[in-house]
């Protein structure tokens, strides 16, 4: 028997290494297959079993078992200090497998590098290509609401390589000159092409939802705007910073400004309340009612109400202005 055994073992391969055996050497049996103490390795990390201990897993021998989800047989993927099967290692933002990607650390995390230029340019204040996926440093060009490098385009009419001044107009980027040969009318605002509505004021053209008050930022939408230094502003706003309101019409009141009967007026608005004659401070006139009589009206008025309104009036019953 022993003779038999012997004749074997002469004849016996190593499993792993398909070499014979030294007959002075430990041969390691597993399951009926033998191996070279040094070619019985973990059959998950390929390393020897520390202290002798394993694992015997669907027929494989492993030191791992217990710290994985599932047995791994076949092609691993040993990244972040772990084993993966390929179609499980994905990135942790995207899902995309990186098996055959690559993969950049970022944070502790694992991410296609498309996703870790993204992180990073956030990180920066940056943009990132959508073309390239890779960090703008210059000025972005934004097309369709995306932002790009501007020299991953050319003008739709010229050819010319773009810059991020380039102009979107139908689905398609010119440069300025070709854009303003065109005729398209650039919004005073965002300086993008306006397509639509057009509104002209303050010496510029703009959007109409982009035309606002310089001080509440909401948009006139057709109402009537008052300019000041270049600004436009609403009725409310320019009156609250610089205007006066005419006690007639209760507008703001744009150029001259009549100053009479302790109120302001516009010019057109300052009139006889009883024959709406326009009236000027050189004119004569008398309050009545908190508003001004000019001398022919005032002396048609019953005699009574004269006296009252001298009455009224200690100084003068007729005044030159106010």
């Amino acid at each position: 028997l022993i003779g038999n055994m012997s004749d074997a073992l002469a004849n016996a391969v190593c499993e792993r290494c398909q070499t014979r055996f030294d007959p002075a050497e430990r041969i390691v049996n597993s399951n009926g297959e033998l191996y070279h103490e040094n070619c019985f390795v973990c059959a998950q990390c390929f390393r020897q079993f520390p202290d002798g201990l394993f694992y015997e897993v669907m027929l494989h021998a492993v030191c791992c078992f217990p710290f994985v989800g599932e047995f791994i047989i076949g092609r691993v993927i040993k990244a972040m200090n772990n084993n993966w099967h390929p179609e499980c290692f994905r990135c942790e933002l995207c899902d995309v497998a990186l098996a055959d990607l690559g993969f950049v650390k970022n944070a502790g995390r694992h991410l296609c590098r498309p996703c870790h230029n993204r992180e990073k340019a956030k990180g920066l204040g940056k943009y990132i290509c959508q073309k390239c996926h890779l960090i703008i440093d210059e000025q972005p060009l934004m097309f369709r609401n995306d932002s790009y490098h501007p020299d991953h385009f050319n003008c739709t009419h010229c050819g010319k390589e773009l810059t991020a001044e380039a102009r979107e107009l139908k689905g398609e980027l010119y440069c300025l000159p070709c854009h303003d040969k065109m005729g398209i009318p650039i919004c005073g605002a965002c300086r993008r092409p306006i397509e639509g509505r057009v509104v002209n004021a303050l010496g510029k053209q703009w959007h109409v939802e982009h035309f606002v008050c310089a001080k509440c930022e909401k948009p006139f939408l057709g109402h009537r705007h008052y300019e000041k230094k270049g600004l436009a502003y609403c009725e409310t706003h320019y009156n609250q910073l610089f205007g006066d309101v005419c006690y007639n019409c209760s507008h703001v009141i744009e150029g001259d400004v009549v100053s009479a009967l302790n109120k302001a007026w516009c010019v057109n608005c300052f009139s006889c309340s009883t024959c709406n004659i326009k009236l000027t401070l050189k004119n004569k006139f008398v309050e009545f009612d908190m508003k001004p009589v000019c001398k022919k009206c005032y002396e048609k008025f019953p005699l009574e109400l004269k006296k009252r309104l001298k009455k009224l009036s200690e100084k003068s019953s007729l005044q030159a202005g106010y």
